[in-house]
């Protein structure tokens, strides 16, 4: 007879797996067992980053092809990896009502040509983006490395992000909320090309206050943008959508732009992000304010 000390339940079931109580008491360093015991020790959990079980022989399944990605492409991959790992992040939603921004639009086509300058929607973002950092300012802040400290910024540079065949590059409007609607959007459409190009010198793309990232001009109604440290917030626009407003009793298409914030939970909170969205938000149903 063992000398472990199991019920008779554990016994029968290590009967019915072959487990030796003996030697698994060895193996566990202990006199007395439970059915819990009976059963094969767990993987160890994967450490974080560890991308082991990545390694998966594909072309087992299937034909297969290799890309390598580009530099770009794999610092920005280290980058937001990290960022998505270390920042608790939150993606606070709503929209804003565009059809003042689309009258200007318009009505300044003209001006526009003889400027030799496309003003897009992005270019009142931009403006409204700017001020509204200015207004609240723990968004144009960061935290120190160790979380202990926030680093108030008296500038206002907004990053740009760039879809490029070579990775998305974010170049940096600096000093957005000293510039008008016209410099803002000659300094994308410059700033874009040489972006396509790989034309950017290194100091044109650090030290953003914040960046947006805009999607409007592929599709969705919604996504959750990486907040890209040391930035504590990132703004995601996408495609416009026409929404039915009511005048009393009689219907009113709007076109509504949806906007996505999406930001750093240790140094900002719900109730901010929804104050900061609501002003950015009415900076953009009524551009007029950006002209002041």
């Amino acid at each position: 007879m063992s000398d472990i000390a199991a019920s008779p339940s554990t016994r029968r079931r290590a009967a019915e797996k072959g487990v030796d109580l003996d030697a698994q008491a060895r193996r566990l360093g202990r006199t007395t067992l439970g059915p819990e015991d009976l059963e094969p020790p767990a993987a160890a959990p994967a450490a974080p980053g560890d991308t082991a079980y990545w390694e998966v022989d594909h072309a087992a399944h299937g034909p297969v092809t290799e890309r390598p990605m580009s530099r770009v492409a794999q610092v920005a991959a280290k980058n937001l990896a990290a960022a998505q790992a270390l920042i608790p992040a939150v993606t606070h939603h709503d929209r804003a009502d565009v059809s003042r921004i689309e009258a200007l639009r318009a009505a300044w086509k003209p001006e526009a040509e003889a400027r030799g300058v496309k003003l897009t929607a992005l270019a009142f973002h931009v403006a409204a983006l700017a001020r509204t950092l200015r207004r609240f300012p723990l968004f144009n802040a960061s935290l120190s490395p160790d979380a202990t400290r926030l680093i108030l910024k008296d500038y206002v540079h907004i990053g740009i992000a760039v879809d490029t065949e070579h990775g998305l590059m974010v170049p940096v409007i600096r000093d957005a909320d000293t510039r008008g609607l016209w410099e803002i959007a000659s300094a994308i459409a410059d700033l874009a090309a040489r972006a396509q190009a790989r034309k950017l010198g290194p100091d044109e793309m650090g030290g953003a206050s914040m960046t947006i990232t805009n999607l409007g001009g592929l599709g969705g109604t919604a996504f959750s943008p990486i907040v890209n440290p040391p930035e504590l917030a990132i703004l995601g626009i996408t495609r416009t959508e026409t929404v039915t407003a009511w005048d009393g009793d009689t219907p009113r298409p709007v076109p509504m732009v949806p906007l996505d914030l999406s930001y750093d939970h240790r140094a900002l909170n719900g109730a901010d992000a929804a104050r900061f969205l609501t002003h950015y938000a009415s900076l953009i149903a009524d551009p007029r304010r950006l002209l002041i």
